[in-house]
């Protein structure tokens, strides 16, 4: 593996928005028009039909995170046209995302839609919540959330198709088999570095997936 042996205080930078704009330049008048406060009957669509959907929290020092989630098409559920609300289904329980929110409310969201380039982004501010008859309608396989993630967006917009081009990202013969790469036992017992079961743990795994066990 190559490696640098870096002086960051040595390495040529951008330190203002000056600098930066002089190398890159300002966005076009059309690119800020499509930034809007709401949703409307075009761009909710794209919140509807995707079943997958990245979360970008941070917390008050600044520290960042980004959780992916993922259920059937438009289970971010649009309330109205500045409303969002996302179930919160089980996980690791380390709970970065949520523990941020309640820290610092801001977020980020992007939605992708399998097989569509442009992307669709929200910004806005988010809060916790457990009302029962809110989170009715997030109901998956019998099983309620537990709580759910209220979003009041701030500023949404397309994205353009230009990294998921670059990255030729729907292209099923660019897809690789998750054989290539370590499996999730590998990589925690390396983490841990023991004698940790890395063969059980991925087995196990498998099997609770394979059951659906604890999806919902």
């Amino acid at each position: 593996m190559l490696e640098y042996d870096l002086n960051v205080a040595t390495i040529s930078g951008i330190t203002s928005e000056a600098e930066l704009r002089e190398l890159i330049g300002s966005p076009a008048e059309l690119v800020v028009s499509k930034i809007s406060p709401r949703l409307n009957d075009l761009t909710r669509q794209f919140v509807e039909r995707s079943p997958f959907m990245c979360l970008a929290t941070s917390s008050p020092d600044g520290a960042c995170d980004v959780s992916p989630r993922g259920d059937p098409a438009g289970f971010v559920r649009i309330l109205d046209e500045r409303t969002l609300l996302i179930p919160d289904r089980p996980g690791n329980r380390i709970a970065d995302s949520l523990r941020n929110i309640l820290a610092n409310p801001n977020v980020g969201l992007l939605f992708l839609i399998p097989g569509v380039g442009d992307t669709f982004r929200v910004n806005g501010r988010a809060t916790l919540v457990t009302d029962e008859e809110l989170l009715a309608g997030s109901e998956v396989e019998g099983k309620l959330p537990k709580l759910g993630i209220l979003v009041e967006i701030d500023e949404c917009y397309t994205q353009c198709s230009k990294a998921l081009i670059r990255s030729d990202l729907w292209n099923p013969e660019r897809q690789i088999d998750r054989s290539e790469l370590p499996s999730s036992g590998e990589i925690l017992r390396a983490v841990r570095e023991d004698d940790f079961d890395a063969q059980q743990y991925d087995r196990e795994r498998a099997e609770r997936y394979a059951r659906r066990e604890g999806l919902y």
